[in-house]
C-alpha cells in the first residue's frame, strides 16, 4: 500500500473508532434509562423519608379510670377520673441513615433496618373527661379537690401511657410501620419498572437477618463504588 493510500486509511480507522466509542456511550446511556438502578432509587426515597422527620405509623384511643384519697386532720376526701385519651405510635425517620439500607444484588432484595416505635404523649380528650368524688368537708372547705384533681391528672396520663404499651398495639404498630416503609421504597421501584423485594425490620429482630445483613452491602457503599467507576470511564 502507498504512503497516499495509507494515510486516509488511518485517518478513516481513527474516525471509526471514535464513532464507535461515541455509539457506546450512547447506548450506555440509553441502557441505562430504560434499566433504572434501584440503588439509586432507594437512596432518593430514602432522602425523602427523611425530610419527613416523624411519622405516624397507628393510633389508638384509650380510657384511664384513676383515683385518689387525701387525708387531713383525721378527714379523708377521695375522687375519681375517667380520661379519655389517643396515643399516637411514631417511627422517628431522622434516625434511619444510609446504613441502615442495604442492598443484596443476589436476590434483588433491599432490606431496611427501622428505629424502634415511639410512643408520643398521651392526647387527652378534655371535653369527655368525668370525675366523681364523695363530698366531705375537705372538699367543700380545702384546696383538697385541686389537690385530687392534679394527683388524679398525673395518674391518668402515666395509665394511658401504660395502657399503650401493650403487646398487641405495640405489636399493630409495628406491623404498620413496616407496611409503610416497605411501600415507600417500593413504590418509586415498581414506578420506574423495578422488581425489588423489600423487607423492613426493628433492631430486636435484627439476630433473624444476620446472614442476609452480612451478604448485602449499604446502598451508601454501592453508590459510592458505582461513581468511582463512571469516573474511570
Amino acid at each position: 500500500m502507498s504512503r497516499k493510500m495509507w494515510v486516509p486509511a488511518a485517518l478513516v480507522s481513527g474516525i471509526l473508532l471514535l464513532l464507535g466509542a461515541i455509539l457506546w456511550l450512547l447506548l450506555n446511556r440509553v441502557e441505562s434509562s430504560f434499566n433504572p438502578d434501584p440503588v439509586s432509587i432507594a437512596s432518593a426515597s430514602l432522602e425523602g423519608l427523611r425530610e419527613q422527620n416523624r411519622l405516624t405509623v397507628f393510633s389508638a384511643s384509650y380510657n384511664a379510670t384513676v383515683t385518689t384519697t387525701l387525708t387531713k386532720l383525721g378527714l379523708s376526701a377521695r375522687k375519681t377520673l375517667i380520661m379519655p385519651g389517643t396515643v399516637r405510635y411514631e417511627v422517628d425517620l431522622a434516625k434511619l441513615k444510609a446504613d441502615d439500607v442495604r442492598w443484596d444484588a443476589q436476590d434483588n432484595t433491599l432490606y431496611v433496618e427501622l428505629p424502634a416505635i415511639e410512643i408520643a404523649r398521651p392526647e387527652v380528650h378534655i371535653e369527655k373527661i368525668q370525675t366523681y368524688d364523695d363530698g366531705g368537708l375537705l372538699i367543700a372547705f380545702t384546696d383538697a379537690e385541686d389537690r385530687l384533681d392534679q394527683a388524679n391528672r398525673k395518674k391518668a396520663v402515666e395509665e394511658l401511657a401504660t395502657q399503650a404499651k401493650n403487646p398487641l398495639q405495640m405489636r399493630l404498630a409495628r406491623e404498620a410501620a413496616r407496611r409503610a416503609i416497605r411501600h415507600s421504597f417500593a413504590l418509586p421501584l415498581q414506578a420506574a419498572g423495578v422488581e425489588v423485594k423489600v423487607d423492613a425490620f426493628f433492631p430486636y429482630e435484627k439476630s433473624r437477618y444476620s446472614e442476609q445483613w452480612d451478604l448485602s452491602r449499604p446502598i451508601a457503599e454501592v453508590l459510592a463504588e458505582k461513581k468511582q467507576m463512571e469516573d474511570m470511564e
